[in-house]
């Protein structure tokens, strides 16, 4: 069975063809094809919007399947809001309230509706699948997801935190229990998606209880050309008082802010280099990133009734031991201890880097996003009935 993953950006298209046996699970080579196109929309770029970055992917994989049908889409949405708690089998109503979101997610949502719509005129008798970014944190409670603002601004204009990444915190949760060895439903602990966007889920358990990131993927943690959290009133002071237009703010909040704004670069490994070789700018940064951080692991430390294990995952949380050592060398004072020797160990397989003694297990869990969807994508095409496990084709 052959499923192809979209994740379509602001401006950019990322794909993933995965082969899957009848059972849902990866075969042995399940990745067939993959690519990004980047720059959609880019005046010069010769992509203009999402459809024809579409047909560039359409005519990729016809030189790969080789006389082969793709069994189904699993698209990557951002923003569910309250109206998706779970992965949706797509038909006109999906696509119109994915469309209806927009103003929640204006650079991501109305991108995916154009996936979809590009899919399903190419291959009206494809199944698609929608897999929301939001639809994992839906488990919070409302002390969790209120914000203290008049009640109306969520019932008329849905504001409230809805937190992303689900589908890795989700993936990452239940690999961590694997770990353990405890049955996801006992797990109490934490998820660090750490990558150029990054965020921290409280896990109780195996259910997502509180996230840093809220309404939009802005708040939280400092992240690679992102804020994070910072005082509203800043907003109001740059428009009303220095001249900044809406949208002039929220263009540095979201791009130019972040280890961007604090250094001048938004990768964590030219960060670390460079505060390696004394720059100021990024010690400071990286001194702002890490306690940050650690202020989060604390307050959900209690949020989870006290945490089993930190789990690290995403490029920065997987592949950078310098930032993990500087984030649990704060963490000390919660009884967490590491073995310096198993933090720089490099592996595609989960594992626990903390000793013996540590109060909570700390464990480095790679994420795999594609995969989760695929699978997710298989399981509700599966239970629509659609798929004839005894022809091994669609219904």
């Amino acid at each position: 069975m052959l499923i192809l993953v979209i994740n379509s950006g602001s401006s950019s298209l990322k794909y993933q063809l995965r082969e899957l046996n009848v059972d849902g699970t990866d075969t042995a080579d399940p990745i067939q094809a993959s690519g990004l196109i980047e720059r959609i929309g880019v005046r010069g770029s010769g992509v203009p919007n999402h459809t024809q970055a579409l047909d560039e992917v359409a005519k990729e994989l016809d030189e790969i399947l080789d006389g082969r049908t793709i069994d189904a889409a699993g698209h990557r949405v951002v923003h569910g809001g309250e109206r998706f708690k779970a992965p949706a089998l797509v038909d006109p109503e999906v696509i119109r309230a994915v469309d209806l979101l927009a103003p929640l997610a204006p650079l991501h949502n109305p991108p995916a509706t154009e996936g979809l719509r590009a899919i399903r005129d190419k291959w009206p008798d494809m199944p698609q699948v929608v897999i929301f970014d939001t639809s994992f944190h839906q488990t919070m409670p409302p002390e969790a997801w209120q914000y203290a603002i008049p009640d109306r601004w969520y019932v008329d204009h849905g504001i409230r935190r809805y937190g992303f990444h689900g589908t890795s915190h989700d993936l990452v949760t239940g690999k961590t229990a694997a770990l353990l060895g405890v049955a996801r439903e006992d797990f109490n602990g934490m998820v660090l998606h750490l990558g150029n966007g990054a965020s921290a889920t409280a896990i109780r358990g195996g259910r997502s209880v509180d996230t840093s990131m809220g309404y939009t993927p802005l708040a939280g943690l400092v992240m690679g050309t992102r804020s994070g959290d910072i005082d509203p009133s800043i907003v109001t002071q740059l428009i009303t008082t220095h001249g900044y237009s809406a949208e002039e703010v929220d263009w540095v909040l979201n791009h130019e802010s972040g280890l961007l704004g604090m250094t001048g670069h938004a990768d964590m490994r030219q960060v670390l280099e460079a505060a390696d070789a004394g720059d100021r700018s990024s010690k400071l940064a990286l001194d702002a990133a890490t306690y940050r951080l650690a202020k989060y692991i604390g307050s959900y430390h209690v949020a989870v009734g006290g945490a089993q294990a930190i789990a690290f995952t995403a490029g920065i949380g997987e592949n950078s031991a310098p930032f993990r050592a500087r984030v649990l060398d704060r963490l000390e004072v919660l009884g967490v201890q590491y073995d310096a020797e198993l933090n720089t160990v490099r592996s595609n397989e989960p594992r626990i880097i903390s000793t013996r003694d540590s109060a909570i297990a700390v464990a480095v869990v790679p994420t795999d996003e594609e995969m989760a969807i695929a699978q997710e994508t298989f399981r509700v095409v599966d239970s629509s009935g659609a798929w004839n496990h005894g022809t091994n084709a669609w219904t």
